[in-house]
């Protein structure tokens, strides 16, 4: 896949870029694969949300990539790395890592708007955040994203996603000393200019971890949805614990493996992937 000076301005400006057929049906294979095998055997990380009644659901495991070797493949082998790192303007493109999301067809349980960094165990602007479903998805239950809020400056306070879940491993409860009030997009969608595709197995979104994002609910009755996602770390970005908790926790990872506050992600658990 070309990345195009186009594409690498748009990432930029907007924070997220669509590309159309990104991935062949060698990799959208594999990973199909894999979430058949995820799926069987979830990691302690995985979890189940917002089971109702008629048994809707939507799962979630993370970090999965050492057990299941299709999702390892990708994520060394794939052009994605490689992708990840030229829209970020990166000389280096180091893995961080994945996350599998699937809801039942029908399932209504519809993500909050929020922004991915302020929840992870890192800090840093060069992130890449890579959205891939391996089944069709309409444009109105897929991702939608608030062009160009990547680069707004205020500090909001995020949804803490144990109150909608009722998880313990969900609970990062942000302070309101240090942080703004959310704002309302759903509430005011007409004030923001909200950016979402249709989408089948083989395209893909990147994007920047600061850019506000939301959706991919509301599926009908006939439509599930699967998605792998995978996480990239460019060269600005450094280790980070934060006291408000983190989601995926990688704080007890990273110190066994030797890393502090303030090293850049590296190692075994955090490979460089790609260098320009």
């Amino acid at each position: 896949m070309n990345v195009t000076d186009e594409g690498i301005r748009k990432y930029s400006e907007d924070g997220v870029v669509f590309m159309k057929n990104c991935f062949g049906p060698e990799w959208t294979g594999k990973l199909k694969k894999g979430l058949e095998k995820n799926l069987k055997a979830p990691s302690h990380r995985g979890r189940v949300w917002d089971r109702d009644i008629e048994g809707r659901s939507c799962f979630y495991d993370s970090q999965v990539w050492l057990d299941i070797p299709e999702y390892k493949q990708f994520a060394l082998n794939s052009p994605c790395g490689e992708i990840a790192g030229r829209l970020m303007g990166s000389s280096i493109s180091t893995f961080f890592f994945d996350a599998i999301f699937v809801r039942t067809p029908g399932a209504h349980f519809r993500t909050p708007f929020h922004q991915d960094e302020p929840y992870w165990s890192v800090k840093g602007f060069d992130t890449c955040s890579v959205w891939m479903p391996l089944v069709e998805v309409e444009k109105k239950s897929a991702l939608e994203f608030v062009r160009g809020s990547h680069r707004w400056t205020h500090k909001y306070k995020q949804t803490n996603f144990g109150t909608l879940t009722g998880d313990p491993k969900d609970q990062v409860v942000f302070s309101d000393e240090d942080t703004v009030p959310f704002p309302d997009i759903d509430g005011h969608r007409d004030d923001y200019e909200i950016l979402a595709w249709d989408m089948e197995p083989g395209d893909a979104v990147f994007f920047n971890a600061r850019i506000i994002h939301g959706g991919s609910g509301n599926l009908a009755p006939e439509r599930g949805l699967k998605v792998f996602n995978s996480q990239w770390l460019g060269d600005d970005v450094r280790v980070c614990f934060r006291p408000e908790g983190m989601d995926p926790d990688h704080s007890q990872i990273m110190t066994e493996f030797g890393l502090s506050d303030g090293d850049r992600p590296g190692g075994e658990m955090y490979p460089l992937v790609w260098a320009a």
